[in-house]
């Protein structure tokens, strides 16, 4: 285990990338703009799956539906990381990239593969190295699959980016809730679903946004604050409509067709890699403050 100093380093280190996240790249700011004409330009077909995606969020908040992951394949990962570090962590991802198996909820269960060994508790003890490890495999696999996904809707251009879209909202409460795994909190909780959303909201945020949503996640895992998140459910619309204004721009783009296999592959791949970056970042700081909470250290 960590040493309060080690530990006291890396809460440094979040609420420094938390600094920096207050910050919007300059594309992103003029992006922002034109919400009015965007909406106009977009297609009755992209808006209506718009639509569709801010009822999904939804319904994952109230009952996961069909976006929850399983837990024991990112078990699996952990287990074979703290045995057999990252070298281990590769060989499980080369087989299953040999097997062919889509960038789902059934991932890292490849031939060759061995059943979990812990349970989540015993996951939620573990060094944060092999916590960190893990999740920047799982990131990079992710954000690998988003690339390919975002060229693969950007061929038509407007005839199949509606298709896009609930793909890119499905992969990114997948990717957040193995990040929950990787730092031994359980998203079949209902109020893991809540950080979770509160974690997407986040990435897809301006900087008044992302403040209060900080602010918001604070003392999450006090009573009081876990009492005024849930009383913020209405909030996860808001959440769909600043994920959809962070689109702009960059969806805007993926409406030509055959132009779209470039902006699609990239805007896809900048979406889930900025979501797998909040969510291990959130969830590590609270494990971080939770082992400072409740470690004793000598004087």
């Amino acid at each position: 285990m960590e040493t309060k100093n080690q530990l006291e380093a890396e809460l440094n280190e979040i609420l420094k990338w938390e600094k920096e996240q207050k910050d919007v790249f300059f594309w992103e700011k003029i992006g922002r703009i034109p919400f009015m004409l965007l909406d106009r330009l977009t297609p009755k077909v992209v808006r209506d799956k718009i639509g569709e995606a801010l009822n999904e969020v939804g319904g994952f908040v109230q009952s996961g539906g069909k976006y929850l992951v399983r837990e024991k394949t990112v078990i699996r990962l952990l287990a074979r990381t703290a045995a057999q570090g990252k070298s281990g962590l590769d060989r499980l991802m080369d087989t299953e990239e040999r097997s062919g198996l889509p960038g789902n909820e059934e991932t890292f269960t490849g031939p060759g593969t061995e059943e979990a060994v812990m349970t989540l508790e015993e996951a939620s003890k573990l060094p944060l190295s092999v916590m960190d490890m893990t999740a920047d495999g799982i990131t990079a696999k992710r954000v690998k699959f988003a690339a390919a996904q975002g060229a693969a809707t950007g061929i038509g251009g407007v005839f199949t980016i509606a298709a896009d879209i609930p793909l890119v909202l499905g992969q990114s409460l997948k990717v957040l809730q193995e990040m929950a795994l990787c730092y031994g909190y359980d998203p079949n909780d209902p109020m893991e679903r809540v950080f979770i959303v509160k974690c997407l909201q986040f990435a897809s945020a301006d900087i008044v946004g992302k403040k209060s949503v900080l602010e918001e996640l604070a003392a999450f895992d006090e009573q009081k604050g876990s009492e005024q998140v849930f009383s913020q459910l209405q909030g996860w619309r808001e959440v769909v409509q600043s994920y959809t204004d962070s689109f702009g721009m960059k969806k805007l783009f993926q409406l030509i067709p055959i132009a779209g296999i470039f902006f699609g592959s990239i805007s896809n791949k900048g979406t889930i890699g900025d979501v797998a970056e909040t969510g291990k970042m959130l969830y590590k700081k609270r494990r971080v403050a939770y082992r400072l909470r409740n470690t004793e250290y000598p004087l």
